[in-house]
């Protein structure tokens, strides 16, 4: 059996070297083999997760072909790659990519450290911004008013409180997506919708196709669930969703579930216009696969402009994707009062057809039995009275504000790291210069400063060279935290911050 997930055509991949920027080179260096040259190539596609790992690469005649160069070049590039465990081989199978076995991912999740825990410590590892007040406070006040009636019964309620269902409903009709509450269930964050849509249609061993990169405690969520992972890469910069290499990964792997992040995504901050959306979900229906989308980021939108507001939508904010599937057959919507309100108000929500909601609903007998009531009508207070509203606008300030001191920051103090600023969400996507972003991230805890490697938010160990920084830290601290991650990388450029027994400079690059 073959152990790729996706395939990677001739003409693709040659595209993919070609638009690689050259890498100047010092005085007198000489350059590499054109087989080496062409191992390099591939390597840094892989490890930037432009090329997915477990993909086909194609027959060394057809590249050599599509490349210009001899077959015999192609033969000692895919090679070299072998012995450096980049590329696996099977007779009668083909090649794929792979990462070294010795580039495990990291052990450490993304869970936030304890305020006491945290000292001096800057961290930059939670995308989380403290509570916005006073609505908190007021929205857990308004809740225990209307918690007596409720009080009264056996406080199950595993579709979620009737009154917050009809809510949620009334939000998505307002937004151009006629919704009965009976396509609302109801649940504990979004990681406990996922979780239970997962269970629901993904066995083990079932493929789901993700982006790559994608939310790094989603993709461990998965991995625990024992799902196949089947990476997508994104285009470059903040261009989003590449739909060509969607349809062909949803066509020939054949995926039963697809996870996407469309608006601000997780980490890169991009957000798919209506194009993309509209082929998004033509691209599953036709393969058969359930496409959930995590609307987790939607209301986070920080710039104004750039593309056209379906009904219902703020300005510069195109159609949700299910308002292309507004029946749920195919689209799966999951969304949240995490990201947008308080990352401590742990409720989430499904919206789905009725039939999906009826099955999520009985399934989770067996899992969590409901959400708490509490924090139920709290976010239905505040959905009801106009403070979600009020707060949201709070947040957005506060999370543009971060952005802007911490992109200010960046450019001065690493100069050499490259990024796009996102016009919404709450993390900024960076490549490192070249760094290994996982030796940056363990150099930068001894200097004070906490921040996730690339490779937590791939499949398999891609994107070394890139951290990711959220927007929760702004004006002095921003610049500190910035401060503290230059110091970082001197040492990690240096060879000095390195771990027991390892020399030299940590770049990731040949």
């Amino acid at each position: 059996m073959a152990q790729w997930t996706s395939a990677v055509g001739s003409t693709q991949l040659a595209r993919l070297l070609t638009s690689q920027q050259a890498r100047p080179a010092g005085a007198g260096t000489r350059r590499p083999p054109a087989y080496r040259a062409l191992a390099d190539g591939i390597r840094l596609l892989v490890l930037e997760g432009r090329v997915p790992v477990a993909a086909r690469l194609p027959a060394e005649r057809e590249l050599a072909v599509a490349l210009s160069v001899s077959r015999t070049t192609v033969a000692a590039a895919y090679e070299a790659l072998r012995s450096e465990g980049f590329l696996e081989s099977r007779r009668g199978a083909g090649s794929w990519t792979a990462v070294p076995a010795g580039n495990p991912l990291p052990a450490r999740g993304l869970e936030p450290l304890p305020p006491e825990a945290l000292g001096s410590m800057i961290d930059l590892g939670c995308a989380a911004l403290p509570a916005p007040e006073p609505w908190l406070t007021r929205s857990v006040q308004g809740a225990l008013e209307e918690l007596p009636p409720y009080a009264h019964t056996h406080g199950d309620y595993p579709a979620g409180l009737p009154a917050l269902r009809a809510m949620l409903a009334e939000r998505y009709t307002a937004r151009g997506i006629p919704t009965m509450p009976e396509q609302i269930m109801v649940t504990t964050g979004a990681m406990g919708a996922i979780d239970a849509i997962c269970h629901l249609f993904a066995g083990r061993g079932e493929r789901i196709a993700v982006e790559s990169p994608s939310y790094a405690n989603i993709l461990q969520l998965m991995r625990e669930a024992g799902a196949r992972l089947v990476p997508v890469a994104m285009a470059e910069g903040l261009g989003g969703w590449d739909m060509d290499r969607w349809r062909q990964v949803l066509r020939d792997a054949a995926p039963r579930l697809a996870y996407v992040v469309a608006d601000f995504h997780n980490p890169t901050g991009a957000l798919a216009d209506e194009d993309q959306r509209r082929r998004l979900v033509d691209a599953a229906r036709h393969a058969g696969t359930v496409l959930v989308v995590d609307e987790t980021m939607s209301e986070l939108r920080l710039d104004e402009g750039g593309v056209e507001g379906g009904a219902g939508e703020a300005p510069g904010m195109p159609r949700p994707v299910c308002g292309f599937d507004p029946a749920g057959s195919t689209v799966i919507t999951v969304g949240s009062a995490s990201k947008a309100f308080w990352a401590g108000m742990r409720i989430g929500w499904v919206r789905a057809a009725p039939d999906v909601i009826r099955s999520l609903v009985a399934a989770r007998a067996y899992a969590d039995l409901g959400t708490p009531v509490l924090e139920q009508l709290a976010l239905n207070w505040l959905l009801s009275t106009g403070g979600w509203q009020q707060a949201v606008d709070v947040r957005r300030q506060q999370a543009r504000d971060n952005r802007d001191a911490l992109v200010a920051a960046v450019r001065r103090e690493l100069p050499g790291w490259e990024f796009e600023v996102p016009r919404g969400g709450l993390t900024l996507w960076v490549r490192t210069g070249g760094l290994s972003g996982s030796r940056i991230a363990e150099v930068g805890e001894r200097v004070g400063v906490r921040v996730p490697s690339g490779p937590r938010f791939g499949v398999d160990g891609a994107f070394e060279g890139y951290v990711r920084l959220p927007f929760t830290v702004g004006g002095p601290l921003a610049e500190e935290a910035a401060v503290r991650l230059a110091a970082a990388a001197r040492l990690v450029e240096a060879g000095t911050g390195a771990g027991s027994g390892a020399e030299g400079p940590h770049t990731f690059v040949a």
